[in-house]
């Protein structure tokens, strides 16, 4: 079984990036902690980060062919991207979105998520342990 692991815009200046707010903990460091659990569950991921729309538009699309599940972490686009949304929505897999800070006590414009929506659930504010939960959350869904 494999999951699309998608990482929005900014998120590989990760671990020197406010760190106040997002922690210190890379993105690759991220990356080898959910492969580690990846292998724990018997999962396979395809991990991506991109800081273009359009990529991760062509990665959810691409995903229909040989993944059953998308995490996702859409970063700034999860406030503004309708196209994003719309393609989770037009590919329907399950998908599970996640964010490093909790998006409800910061900035009011935070608050509002366009994939949510279109999303099993959202996990946000553990950190780095986000996108942990969130895979454990996929993979109980689909059923690993």
């Amino acid at each position: 079984m494999r999951i699309l692991v998608l990482h929005g815009p900014n998120l590989n200046l990760l671990g020197t990036r406010e760190p106040g707010v997002y922690g210190t903990t890379t993105l690759q460091g991220i990356n080898q902690s959910l492969m580690a659990l990846a292998s724990e569950l018997s999962l396979e991921l395809r991990i991506l980060q991109t800081n273009s729309e359009g990529a991760m538009v062509d990665a959810i699309q691409g995903a229909m062919a040989d993944c059953q599940g998308i995490l996702i972490n859409p970063a700034a686009y999860t406030h503004t991207s309708v196209a994003i949304r719309d393609a989770i929505a037009a590919v329907a897999l399950p998908a599970v979105e996640v964010h490093l800070s909790n998006v409800h006590a910061r900035e009011p414009f935070r608050s509002h998520s366009y994939i949510a929506p279109v999303a099993l659930g959202q996990i946000c504010g553990f950190g780095a342990e986000s996108y942990l939960l969130g895979l454990r959350a996929l993979a109980q869904r689909l059923g690993k």
